[in-house]
């Protein structure tokens, strides 16, 4: 195999120091050679097609393109021009004049199209054997199921034929896949890519979904992709801001352990419960949840409305063309021709139950970790049980879109038996900056080679904003540090972390009496005669800091912090009137200090 890596970074680097793109184009074609694989690709652009593609692209310009000269292929339910469209039925093909609107947005920031992959037809499965077409081999044990319906985009992606590639998901087809190939796979929030040109699965759940190497590469792709499309009913403005700093500590919502699943995969429970521990090490704080309702509204997925939305999809093409169609498709969609509007409703009402029960469970955390999987299926089991297998594989993906959820799979480590182990980070909507910035720190922690290449993970590098943008910087102290009770109230205004800082030794901090939720009060004395206090630096916008100021309650107040490093910023300061009955709890250093001492009596201090 070509020496040229293909992770976005490394690619670029050989662009900057002179490799043609006619020659990552020909690795790309050596690749697909070596894979040896006919079921990865249903349709490939020919050489010539590749060639001219790049020549146009003009000279190497990153910053103009970020995507210059980086292959990727794409599910063969999304549409490429001059490439038919086929679902993964060949009766169904049709030749699209122009491309999908993702498809033409990743173009235009210097992507190359290689060729559309094979997938569960019509994106109807999570297994990647229902196909017409020979079944994609998994990328690290031929003997496994791929995972579906995205399975040609994530083996061409593990196998290094393509630096990325387009899936879609709707009950977990990007984020299956890539768990069981050892690659990343980022859903996003529903409506933030657009859905024009692609063939509907439940045109209400659907998202396309990005395969990469690496978290970054996957959030580079969405970046340049994601963007409202006023021809799309179901896009959405989501923001896509650069990775930045995560905050220190982050509360993530994780299975009851009475409430794990694994179908008796000892292996499985293994690797989550060591992956558990790694964000434990990361700073995370694990919190357990009752999972009762995710499972119950997953059960949803394939009962009444979305099995008809699926059937509503096709059906003008199924009631001419049945025998066409995969005999296991065939059966799940024909099974709608029984449900009546009644039942359609009947599963909008369960749903809308379960969302109002769990909204507050979801806004109680930062971010969920499931595993990505439960267990891993051979071919032959699951052709054995096609039905159950792949019902089961959902376990952790079904309820996701449902919930409008976003999500990134990663890569953790390797099993007990060498196999791949993944995990997904959830979170609610809009938050896919937030799980893909703490996936980046999760992937590099396990230390793997990149999908089935042997390429070591690229360097950790720690993220920073850009000092230039317009943010407005403000200093929390106490109840809005990150993992505290109030950092709710910074998240939903879209405040993202810059920094853990201290302040000059000119301040001393108390706990304030008679507050509804503890806080505490920082307060300024001459300088050299107080103590150096940890704070977080948060940004906002200017709107929203102006609503967050607005919003805050006596005795706090918006003063200037100075902080050691030689910076200052606003922050919160309490009016001395406040300070009745308070304590002073500087010697602790900080509140998150304060909070987590053992228990002990702290004596009340008067304030002067």
């Amino acid at each position: 195999m070509s020496d040229i890596r293909f992770d976005i970074g490394s690619l670029h680097a050989a662009y900057a120091s002179g490799i043609s793109a006619a020659a990552v184009i020909k690795t790309v074609l050596q690749r697909i050679a070596e894979a040896d694989d006919p079921g990865i690709f249903i349709h490939m652009a020919s050489k010539a097609d590749l060639l001219a593609e790049a020549e146009a692209l003009g000279g190497f310009d990153p910053v103009a393109k970020p995507l210059w000269g980086v292959p990727f292929a794409v599910k063969d339910n999304i549409d490429v021009a001059g490439m038919p469209t086929t679902a993964g039925c060949a009766e169904y093909a049709y030749l699209p004049a122009k491309d999908a609107t993702v498809v033409a947005r990743l173009r235009a920031a210097g992507a190359l199209v290689v060729g559309k992959t094979n997938l569960d037809q019509f994106a109807t499965g999570l297994v990647g054997v229902r196909t017409p077409y020979p079944v994609p081999r998994n990328a690290i044990d031929p003997k496994l199921v791929p995972g579906g319906s995205s399975c040609g985009s994530a083996v061409a992606t593990a196998h290094g034929i393509v630096s990325f590639a387009l899936g879609t998901d709707t009950a977990g087809s990007g984020r299956i896949p890539a768990g069981l190939n050892n690659i990343v796979g980022l859903k996003p929030t529903v409506g933030a890519l657009s859905a024009t040109g692609v063939v509907p699965a439940c045109r209400t759940l659907d998202c396309v979904s990005v395969f990469a190497l690496t978290v970054d590469d996957a959030y580079i792709v969405f970046r340049a992709a994601a963007a409202k499309d006023d021809v799309d009913p179901y896009s959405r403005a989501i923001a896509a801001p650069p990775l930045g700093p995560r905050p220190p500590v982050l509360t993530v919502g994780v299975p009851a352990k009475a409430d794990r699943e694994f179908f008796g995969d000892a292996a499985m429970q293994a690797g989550f419960e060591t992956a558990l521990r790694t964000l434990e090490q990361l700073g995370c704080r694990l919190i357990e949840i009752s999972f009762g309702d995710f499972y119950a509204t997953a059960n949803l997925l394939y009962e009444g409305a979305w099995v008809a939305e699926r059937y509503a999809a096709i059906a003008d093409f199924m009631d001419v063309n049945e025998a066409a169609m995969h005999p296991v498709t065939r059966t799940i969609i024909g099974g709608a021709r029984k449900l009546s509007a009644a039942d359609a409703f009947n599963g909008l009402y369960a749903l809308q139950a379960y969302k109002a029960r769990l909204a507050p469970i979801i806004a109680s955390v930062d971010l969920f970790c499931v595993p990505t999987a439960p267990t891993h299926y051979t071919i032959d089991a699951v052709l054995a049980d096609p039905i159950v297998t792949n019902s089961r594989l959902g376990t952790y993906t079904n309820f996701v879109n449902l919930l409008d959820m976003c999500g990134i799979a990663v890569p953790t480590g390797k099993r007990d038996d060498d196999l791949p182990m993944s995990v997904t980070l959830l979170a609610a909507a809009g938050k896919d900056a937030l799980t893909a910035t703490l996936a980046s720190e999760l992937h590099a922690a396990s230390g793997l080679d990149l999908g089935a290449t042997g390429w070591a993970m690229p360097a950790f590098a720690a993220k920073s904003f850009d000092p230039a943008d317009d943010l407005i910087e403000l200093v929390v102290v106490g109840a809005h540090l990150s993992g505290m009770p109030l950092n709710g109230q910074l998240c939903a205004l879209g405040a993202r972390l810059s920094r853990a800082a201290r302040t000059v030794a000119s301040y001393q901090l108390y706990a304030l009496a008679g507050q509804s939720v503890p806080k505490p009060g920082l307060v300024r004395v001459a300088d050299g005669n107080g103590k150096s206090i940890d704070v977080e630096v948060w940004r906002l916008l200017p709107d929203a800091f102006g609503r967050f100021v607005a919003a805050i309650p006596p005795p706090l107040g918006i003063g200037t912090i100075e902080l050691d490093d030689g910076t200052s910023a606003k922050g919160f300061l309490v009016e001395t009137a406040g300070l009745s009955r308070a304590i002073d709890i500087s010697a602790y250093g900080g509140w998150r200090s304060f909070v987590a001492r053992p228990a002990e009596r702290v004596e009340s201090v008067p304030a002067d």
